[in-house]
């Protein structure tokens, strides 16, 4: 005859509620280790902007002082009145806001496209279409400077917003988020929609992307992100002054610092700052776009 835990614990003497308060310890102590890891990986990103914050606020002589502190004798914000006069700041902030907004959204579109093909269209060779753009995510893009230069410089692109766009725009891990996203919707929806009279376009205008808006929102932050702190190709391609992004014009701005560190971190602040400002508006979309694009196997 068998004897259930809590007979068991009976008969060793243990209270019916102990299994219960050992799983709820067990629980806490997970969950205080958890707020740890949580606390030290936050200190680890934070610790270094609030240095360079604290570095930018300091006079040019209290940056190389020794030794190193974090008290600062006599705040001042010349650095970023140097860096602000320095170069067209504005403009460049501008060019940058224009190429990231653009290239999140004809990302979305094209890869919304592209996965919804993939995912709901029966053709030949579609797995075979799907491993190609999976071994995209592979590929580095410094290898595809050299190609992709000679390829505008021969249409006569170079020098132009276009330039820095277009190859962004290809974003193989956007497809595969879109992708696993829209193969977790039911086929039943479609199906229906189809028995209706509804195109193809109709169903993923009016059904998918309505339903897809947290992988939208996924897509759209994390491009655009990706796409402001973009450098060495803007860098390569991008001669004119007034026609840089931001992380161009201010590495060209610092590179006459020399070991001017105040300088320099200020460039940095100001260049993470509109990234800063979109995290603290938009951290709700954040977490709901990643918590709702989880891959399905």
């Amino acid at each position: 005859m068998t004897t259930t835990l809590a007979e068991r614990n009976q008969h060793r003497g243990a209270r019916p509620g102990d299994e219960l308060r050992t799983g709820s310890g067990r629980e806490r102590v997970f969950n205080r280790v958890c707020i740890g890891v949580l606390v030290a990986f936050s200190l680890l990103w934070l610790v270094p902007l609030l240095w360079a914050l604290d570095t930018s606020l300091k006079p040019e002589g209290e940056t190389t002082k020794v030794p190193v502190s974090w008290l600062i004798d006599n705040p001042t914000v010349a650095a970023y009145s140097k860096v602000l006069g320095a170069g067209n700041i504005l403009q460049w902030y501008a060019n940058s806001f224009i190429i990231s907004i653009l290239v999140a959204a004809l990302s979305v579109v094209t890869a919304s496209m592209a996965a919804f093909a993939l995912s709901r269209i029966r053709f030949r060779g579609s797995n075979v279409v799907f491993w190609i753009i999976l071994a995209g995510i592979m590929i580095p893009g410094q290898a595809l400077i050299v190609p992709l230069f000679r390829e505008f410089a021969a249409v006569g692109m170079i020098d132009t917003y276009w330039a820095v766009i277009l190859p962004q725009i290809a974003a193989p891990v956007a497809v595969f988020v879109f992708k696993q996203f829209f193969d977790g919707i039911p086929r039943e929806l479609e199906e229906a929609a189809l028995v209706d009279g509804a195109s193809r376009f109709h169903i993923f205008s009016r059904i998918f992307l309505p339903l897809s808006r947290p992988a939208i929102s996924a897509v759209s932050i994390f491009t655009f992100v990706w796409s402001w702190n973009n450098f060495l190709w803007p860098l390569l391609v991008l001669t004119s002054t007034p026609l840089m992004t931001l992380p161009v014009g201010l590495a060209t701005v610092s590179s006459a610092y020399g070991i001017q560190y105040a300088s320099i971190m200020a460039s940095a602040i100001l260049g993470a700052l509109p990234l800063l400002v979109v995290f603290l508006l938009f951290q709700r979309r954040i977490v709901e776009g990643i918590a709702g694009t989880g891959l399905k196997g």
